[in-house]
């Protein structure tokens, strides 16, 4: 292999493996990260364990939790799967475990594990990773020839590939820069928005549900009359709204929340079927006939949501409890299994998990990431608009499309 120059804007997941990969093949490649330290954003993952991939080893069902584009990632998965990234890890030294929802963490649980494999098995494969900013691209006869970074300085190149990530956590560098030089080089950039975020919802009692986690609870979202997601799991309230593992993956297939209807109804007891609840309730009731309604459900729920579900109950607190006529008691059974809060934004794209939109899918060749626009440029990772549910399938996205980007640039 000749010494062709490589250039790749970006040292996070993607970039660094599309280095090791292209480094390994005797290509000379120069990473470009503008942090002092690379990966920052890997960093954050997982809350700082750093949650690297999903355990879900048939590729279907890895498609499956790829809302956004997903038969674009057919052929990258297809060389570099879930497996293989546990695999990865372990022979760089990081030993790996499988968490609730087959999430994939280092047993240290420290991201830093991670990102210090990334950057040895990047630098080991030959690639050279320098602190600095690139300003544009210079693009001459249909081909990337340089970088321009800054203080006027420019680096030549043979080909580049752009991993810069997308607009989330800008405070890790993910500022939307590789978006504009996508633009440069005369690729379409599809609207960005926040994805795997918080809602903000309306509802005047959600203030006082602030804090409160619910656990093994299931949510269906509605556009309008329509279901358009459904998830079983974790969530909490906020002062804003609500949060949390299916409520980020619900985010996840909404768009406008200002313009649209959207609703959230949770089933605060999915393991009950109706009927079976109200018999739950009648006995709950009979247990504390003589007591105030709003003193009997402190089995049944957690204190913090009782009092705004007695007053979405419409029935007195104060009344007793033998003393509830039953289409009461029926419309409280309907409320635990309905209960509902309506949704008007997402929260800021910079409290976002990850951005969704980004370099046009259809300008892209998915078996090898080239633009099929100019000849030598390759992009990997967040940058692409692609993007998958919570639970370690993002940072898996971000591994396949680099290993795919560094063996074909």
């Amino acid at each position: 292999m000749d010494n062709k120059k490589v250039i790749i804007i970006g040292a996070g997941a993607s970039g660094l493996m599309a280095a090791a990969r292209s480094g390994k093949r005797g290509l000379d490649v120069t990473v470009i990260e503008k942090n002092a330290r690379p990966a920052r954003k890997v960093m954050i993952t997982g809350k700082g364990r750093c949650n690297v991939t999903n355990a879900c080893f048939d590729i279907n069902e890895l498609i499956s939790n790829v809302p956004k584009n997903p038969r674009f990632m057919f052929s990258a998965f297809s060389v570099f799967m879930p497996y293989d990234t546990i695999a990865l890890f372990e022979e760089l030294g990081v030993e790996t475990k499988i968490e609730r929802g087959n999430r994939v963490f280092p047993v240290s649980d420290k991201a830093v594990d991670i990102v210090d494999a990334l950057v040895r098995y990047a630098e080991k494969s030959g690639a050279r990773i320098i602190n600095n900013t690139v300003k544009s691209i210079v693009i001459e006869d249909n081909r990337v020839k340089a970088v321009m970074l800054d203080e006027g300085k420019s680096l030549e190149c043979d080909a580049l590939a752009i991993c810069t990530g997308g607009k989330s956590y800008p405070q890790t560098g993910s500022t939307g820069d590789g978006y504009e030089f996508a633009k440069m080089a005369g690729h379409n950039v599809t609207p960005l928005r926040p994805s795997l975020v918080p809602l903000v919802c309306s509802n005047n009692f959600i203030p006082s549900l602030q804090g409160l986690s619910l656990k093994n609870i299931s949510i269906k979202l509605f556009d309008g009359d329509k279901t358009i997601y459904s998830d079983f799991g974790e969530m909490l309230f906020t002062h804003f709204g609500v949060s949390g593992p299916v409520i980020l993956s619900a985010s996840a297939h909404m768009s406008n929340p200002k313009e649209k209807k959207y609703k959230l109804v949770i089933d605060l007891k999915p393991a009950l079927d109706e009927k079976t609840l109200d018999k739950r309730i009648q006995r709950d009731f009979e247990e504390n006939k003589n007591k105030d309604f709003i003193n009997s459900l402190s089995k049944l729920l957690p204190n913090k949501i009782i009092p705004t579900v007695v007053k979405l109950s419409k029935i007195e607190p104060s009344v007793k409890c033998n003393q509830i006529t039953r289409e009461k008691r029926r419309n409280l059974v309907n409320l635990l299994k309905n209960f509902s809060v309506d949704i008007t934004d997402f929260r800021p794209i910079d409290e976002a998990v990850i951005t969704s939109g980004g370099v046009d899918v259809k300008e892209i060749d998915p078996k090898t990431m080239k633009s099929k626009i100019i000849d030598n440029l390759y992009f990997a990772g967040e940058i692409i608009d692609v993007d998958a549910y919570t639970g370690g399938f993002n940072l898996q996205i971000a591994f396949s499309t680099g290993y795919v980007c560094g063996e074909n640039i």
